[in-house]
């Protein structure tokens, strides 16, 4: 497959910063790709050039549009206007990884994310980027701390953008929430929180 994810991105958000993260991550060998939530479909593309089938879903009919308009060359990925929780587009245990970028937040994260266990083929891998609130002192001098990082990063790329008509919702998780949450619901799972106000979460699915 062409390396197509080594393209410079068309916009800049603090989502797309975390595009790399989530591309690392992906092991190697995976045939079938999910991500969730997959908007306008360029981390789609960028899967899309490193495992075989890639399909996006979104519950947002403008955002299939533009992600179908957008991936028009690319033979491997597929987009699906649904809602993941109940479509029958999206196959149980069919997906070697399926990645989410802020998508979880809208969601019941337990919900979320034992449908996203569910959709994991045996041995399969969960990559999660997402949001969490402030809930201590601690939490907000380290949000502080993105501030200048964001600033600089934003004007380096033009600054911060994305496609119109992205669904945009607050989060009421805090971080100690969502990583009790993903150690209850995800065993085993790894959790990081990131500069910009972002956290990470992989998670293996057992073999057995």
């Amino acid at each position: 497959m062409s390396r197509s994810d080594a393209s410079p991105d068309p916009y800049w958000n603090h989502n797309v910063h975390y595009h790399r993260l989530v591309l690392d991550a992906v092991p190697d060998g995976c045939a079938r790709a999910l991500d969730i939530g997959c908007g306008d479909g360029l981390l789609v593309r960028k899967l899309a050039g490193r495992i075989k089938e890639v399909t996006g879903v979104d519950r947002s009919a403008e955002m299939i549009r533009l992600a179908r308009e957008g991936g028009a060359q690319v033979p491997n990925a597929t987009f699906v206007e649904a809602d993941f929780m109940t479509a029958d587009g999206v196959a149980a245990g069919g997906y070697d990884v399926i990645t989410a970028v802020a998508v979880i937040h809208h969601l019941d994260f337990v919900a979320a994310a034992d449908r996203m266990a569910e959709l994991l083929a045996p041995g399969g891998r969960l990559v999660v980027v997402g949001l969490a609130s402030n809930g201590t002192p601690l939490d907000w001098i380290i949000s502080g701390a993105g501030v200048p990082a964001a600033r600089i990063l934003a004007r380096r790329r033009g600054g911060k953008s994305g496609p119109p008509g992205m669904p945009i919702e607050d989060t009421d998780m805090t971080w100690r929430e969502v990583r009790r949450a993903a150690r209850d619901c995800l065993q085993g799972s790894r959790f990081r929180r990131h500069l910009l106000w972002r956290y990470s979460l992989v998670w293996d699915k057992p073999r057995s």
